[in-house]
């Protein structure tokens, strides 16, 4: 059993040393903000942010919440990693597609692999 609670806890400290990378990149590279006024907009302390952003802490739900809001990206981008921007412009790009449309390209996409499959 502690084999597994220790593969877990690494797991989860990689998790957190990438979440602490991406909100670093966030700050530096697209807000172009020192730690100070960075820290100060998420409402908690420069040394804090120092251990967040090295993978030694996390962010309160309040933190997350002014992070999303400042830097335009979703809450499952910062915690995970994960880019849901790609939603938004799907739905963008469809909007001028009638629902079946839509619904029998979806069919043909489905009809395409089923013979790309069987070649």
């Amino acid at each position: 059993m502690k084999r597994n609670n220790s593969r877990a806890d690494d797991l989860e400290k990689v998790e957190q040393e990438k979440r602490g990378l991406r909100i670093k990149n966030i700050r530096e590279n697209e807000l172009y903000m020192n730690k100070t006024d960075f820290a100060k907009e998420l409402g908690i302390s420069s040394q804090f942010l120092g251990l967040v952003e090295n993978g030694k802490g996390n962010l309160v739900y309040k933190s997350i919440k002014k992070l999303r809001d400042l830097s335009g990206h979703s809450a499952d981008y910062i915690l995970y990693g994960l880019d849901d921007n790609n939603i938004d412009k799907t739905k963008k790009l469809l909007q001028d597609y009638s629902e079946q449309e839509i619904i029998e390209t979806i069919n043909f996409i489905k009809h395409f692999i089923l013979l790309i499959r069987n070649i």
